[in-house]
């Protein structure tokens, strides 16, 4: 995707770098690197390529391996690897651990529950007078588990979606309160004691003009964002 595409690029313009390789990449990507057919789930492959090739550091771009835990794998095998093992992938993974860490540590987040069953969920949803809704599948579901729900309708038909099966295998549902207002995302990178802040970015998620119709895996991003400011 256009996130890998972007790292092997500025991996590309390091002179530390002698050999790159993208797995399993694509055309844009080729005229960067080796595109190297590898299943990026099968965390033996990878490391077997990784030991033959002598390769001194992965980059981890996508979010299933991160939270499949191909990073707590690469370092039993001491291959250098950049990215969340699969406890910190939670943050990405699991609304629901995020919810909760933020409630632990005093983050700001809009009032939500969790529920593990359906029932729960639209009996929840009965109770609510104030629409939109948040509804969001906990769990990886390429940027598209988290729906708006204008009426109580729409909000009951998500659940009933997310339960179903319709955006892969979820355990439970976050009902969350809709905020309104710009999205932005502000990144640091970190080894588990230091940090380093790198930049922010704002993120076209929904479908349509104007922000409409439901989210989806990225409708493009711009950054540095001008919402983001010192203070």
């Amino acid at each position: 995707g256009g996130r890998e595409h972007a790292i092997a690029w500025s991996f590309s313009k390091s002179s530390l770098l002698t050999k790159l390789y993208v797995a399993p990449g694509n055309a844009g990507m080729a005229e960067l690197a080796d595109c190297i057919n590898l299943d990026i789930n099968d965390f033996e492959q990878i490391s077997s390529f990784c030991l033959a090739n002598h390769i001194d550091l992965v980059m981890v771009g996508p979010e299933k391996p991160l939270s499949n835990g191909i990073v707590d794998f690469l370092a039993k095998h001491n291959i250098k690897v950049l990215g969340c093992n699969s406890f910190c992938s939670q943050l990405e993974s699991s609304k629901a651990f995020t919810k909760k860490i933020c409630d632990k540590i005093g983050i700001k987040t809009a009032a939500y529950k969790v529920f593990d069953n359906l029932d729960e969920s639209l009996d929840y949803l009965h109770e609510q007078e104030k629409f939109p809704q948040v509804i969001k599948a906990d769990g990886l579901a390429a940027g598209k588990g988290v729906i708006i729900a204008e009426k109580r309708e729409d909000a009951v038909q998500a659940v009933r979606d997310i339960f179903s099966g319709s955006y892969g295998h979820m355990d439970k549902v976050v009902i969350e309160e809709f905020l309104t207002g710009v999205e932005a995302s502000f990144f640091a990178i970190s080894d588990g004691n230091n940090f380093k802040v790198l930049s922010n970015a704002g993120d076209y998620k929904r479908v349509g003009d104007n922000d409409t119709g439901p989210n989806t895996g990225g409708m493009g991003t711009y950054s540095p964002s001008h919402y983001v400011t010192k203070r």
